[in-house]
């Protein structure tokens, strides 16, 4: 009864320490997605990520993908141009059809910090997709 009485104790044990390591790998991966912050001076145009929808390494896009700012300031505009691109969250050997999503100032007066929160809008294969996005933008004269 003993032996049997041990080795459950160590089955809940070790059982508790994955759920805390998978608790903990949760929450470091939530802390690494949070909001970017991206400092953009009077007239720049900045690229602020690739932009693209593949599923075993071939893009299911049929357009370029599109933008809109649901939030933000009138001084900045966003847009995708079409690109090849290269998955590297999927470990993708070649360029795929997407796009570069950048952000354009127009004439900044003061400075300022703001909350831009994006939505894009990908018509694939399998039908429109729409995901947001929150970026933290510091705009400097």
């Amino acid at each position: 009864m003993r032996a049997w009485s041990k080795a459950f104790f160590q089955l809940v044990l070790l059982a508790s320490a994955i759920c805390l390591g998978a608790s903990m790998a949760q929450a470091q991966y939530m802390k690494l997605v949070g909001a970017a912050t991206v400092a953009i001076k009077s007239g720049e145009t900045l690229d602020l990520g690739e932009i693209y929808w593949v599923l075993n390494c071939r893009s299911l896009l049929k357009a370029t993908p599109e933008v809109e700012v649901l939030d933000g300031p009138p001084q900045v505009s966003v847009n995708i141009r079409e690109a090849m691109v290269l998955p590297r969250f999927q470990n993708c050997p070649n360029k795929v059809a997407g796009g570069m999503l950048s952000i354009t100032a127009k004439e900044i007066d003061d400075p300022s910090f703001t909350r831009l929160t994006l939505r894009v809008l990908y018509k694939t294969k399998d039908g429109d997709r729409k995901y947001s996005r929150v970026v933290n933008l510091q705009l400097v004269p």
